[in-house]
């Protein structure tokens, strides 16, 4: 017959039965213990105080173990107890068990604990077993009075418990014939259906809890018909029903957090109470956010009125909406927001940086602007001069000359302006190749100034060089450098007055040497400096475009400049000048430059 699971628990009630009534066994044989070896402990103590005082009253050598070991063993036939006689320093001095020429060989007894325990407080009492006899013993331990030096101080007796043992064994006898018969068939039956209803349970909680650990490949397989079965029939079909939705859950987590975590676009997810739930990695560094946004609303992550109100419009609607934003801080950018309704879930909101975007179409509309302005000036110089000569001044030999002297001064700043645009394309687009070589600076300097002999002479300029005589080569391209020093110096000679003095001068730093050109000419404002290298920028438009030149020369250098790995920079003090500096690295194991001309004479430097 098949037990259900209320039979079962009959028979666990059973051996509940058969547990109480062993411990009620259990428990009465020890009170019996105790009683008897209470009884047998008082008895053994009144002996002990006998045969002590008897001990106090002998006087004995104190060397003389023979003599002692005789009395205990005559003391013990009066005590009926085995004696053994202890000095204070726990040597034996007589055992009624052990021969006099045995006790040297005993232990010391200082620290057995009755004798402890008799010296400290006057009686101890010890039940154990002998060490010397290995028998178990009850044993009771009193201080000797009035013994003479390096005489015992305990006498200590002890007993075998066989009569405690044999009075316990009736006990036994009498309480298991009582027991024996019902108790044995309830335990054998009870602890059968324990045993198969303690496994089924055991391993249907195994199930559970690996199964609420994660593993849901973890099966309870039960072949039963009770309550159990359909249990565990259960737990399978729920593991398996739960592993199948998790797999595709992670499938699809997986697949979603890779495309979001691989998205260059930021993504927020808010839900319908306005808490953020989610923020992938590309909005964390939009902007700035910490690991501990998720959770927080909106307004407490992000300080952003503009934000707010395009989300705001967007749940006022119910549509989707989108709008810029411009986020200020340590990284400020341009932000394009798409808010976009998810349903059940709240909103999702998506980033679009289009700073650098922006900045390229305003580059492109103040290139335009500047190019047009760059071009009206000339080609409407160009167009007047032309309708002047056509309505009659070619005629006049004089005023013909001037307005023809006008059309080629503008055409020529013209040429210059589509020179510069197309070297600057050029550069930028990488069509520029470099063939690097070592340059000597000295001699390619006096080669780039001879360009200006003629513009020096005229206004009466010093043009002072500085070049060390251990200046090492620099390695760069020549079309390159020519195209800097041009530029740089043409500067320095406009901003210098008529017979003041330009500087040019080179030195080792590091690994690159430095070249730089100074004037001395007006300086130029603090706030102008950083944007001297920006195409088409001038400081001061009316007077730059009256000294002539494109404004492309500044970012020609720049370019040049970077593309062979070195920087530019400028320094410059309102009415002490301004210098212009660039680095170029050094070309190692090459030719060194040639003497400086630092020293060179004012008369041939003027002559340069």
């Amino acid at each position: 017959m098949k037990l259900g699971l209320r039979a079962k628990l009959t028979l666990v009630a059973l051996l509940l039965i058969g547990v109480a009534i062993t411990a009620a066994f259990l428990f009465m044989r020890r009170e019996v213990h105790t009683v008897l070896v209470d009884h047998m402990t008082r008895d053994l103590v009144t002996r002990a105080q006998l045969v002590a005082d008897q001990v106090s009253e002998v006087r004995l050598d104190d060397g003389d173990l023979e003599a002692w070991d005789g009395l205990a063993d005559r003391l013990r036939r009066a005590s009926k107890a085995r004696l053994t006689l202890i000095a204070a320093d726990g040597t034996v001095l007589g055992d009624s068990e052990v021969s006099a020429a045995g006790l040297p060989s005993l232990e010391n007894h200082a620290k057995r604990p009755e004798v402890a325990e008799a010296l400290s407080s006057g009686q101890g009492i010890s039940e154990r077993l002998s060490a010397t006899i290995g028998q178990s013993q009850l044993y009771v331990a009193v201080p000797v009075q009035r013994v003479a030096p390096g005489g015992p101080r305990v006498a200590r007796l002890s007993i075998q418990l066989e009569e405690v043992e044999g009075a316990l064994q009736s006990l036994e006898k009498g309480l298991l014939l009582a027991s024996v018969l019902g108790l044995a068939i309830a335990v054998l039956l009870a602890s059968f259906a324990a045993k198969s209803l303690a496994n089924t349970a055991t391993h249907l909680t195994e199930v559970a809890r690996r199964m609420a650990d994660g593993d849901l490949t973890a099966r309870a397989r039960i072949r039963k018909e009770d309550e159990l079965g359909p249990l565990g029939a259960g737990l399978d079909l729920l593991a398996t029903n739960l592993s199948t939705t998790l797999d595709e859950l992670t499938s699809e987590r997986d697949k979603m957090s890779s495309i979001l975590e691989s998205m260059r676009e930021g993504v927020m997810l808010i839900d319908p109470s306005g808490h953020i739930q989610h923020v992938n990695p590309a909005l964390r560094e939009m902007l700035l956010l910490n690991n501990d946004v998720v959770g927080k609303t909106l307004l407490e992550t992000v300080r952003q009125s503009e934000l707010h109100e395009l989300l705001e419009a967007a749940k006022r609607s119910g549509k989707p909406g989108s709008g810029e934003i411009e986020v200020r801080g340590l990284k400020p950018r341009i932000l394009l927001v798409q808010v976009q309704p998810v349903p059940e879930q709240g909103w999702l909101l998506v980033f679009l940086d289009v700073t650098e975007m922006r900045r390229l179409e305003g580059m492109r509309r103040d290139f335009v602007a500047n190019v047009s302005h760059e071009l009206r000036t000339p080609v409407a110089s160009i167009h007047s001069a032309a309708e002047t000569l056509m309505g009659g001044a070619k005629d006049d030999s004089r005023a013909a000359g001037r307005f023809i002297d006008i059309i080629d001064r503008n055409a020529v700043r013209l040429r210059e302006l589509v020179e510069d645009l197309l070297s600057l394309s050029s550069i930028e687009s990488g069509s520029f190749r470099l063939r690097k070589e070592p340059v000597a600076l000295r001699p390619f300097v006096l080669q780039v100034l001879g360009m200006f002999d003629g513009r020096v002479k005229n206004r009466g300029l010093d043009v002072k060089l500085d070049f060390p005589e251990d200046l090492p080569c620099v390695r760069a391209d020549g079309r390159a450098m020519e195209h800097i020093l041009s530029n740089l110096v043409d500067n320095a000679i406009k901003y210098t007055s008529d017979g003041d003095a330009v500087y040019i001068g080179a030195k080792r730093v590091g690994d690159v040497v430095e070249i730089g050109v100074a004037d001395t000419g007006p300086g130029i404002p603090e706030e102008h400096l950083a944007r001297l290298f920006e195409r088409f920028y001038r400081v001061d438009k009316g007077r730059s475009r009256d000294l002539g030149g494109t404004g492309l020369g500044l970012s020609i250098v720049k370019h040049l400049v970077e593309a062979h790995g070195g920087n530019v920079g400028v320094e410059s003090t309102l009415g002490r000048g301004t210098r212009f500096w660039v680095t170029l690295p050094v070309a190692r194991d090459e030719l060194k430059s040639h003497p400086s001309a630092s020293s060179m004479p004012v008369s041939e430097a003027n002559r340069l």
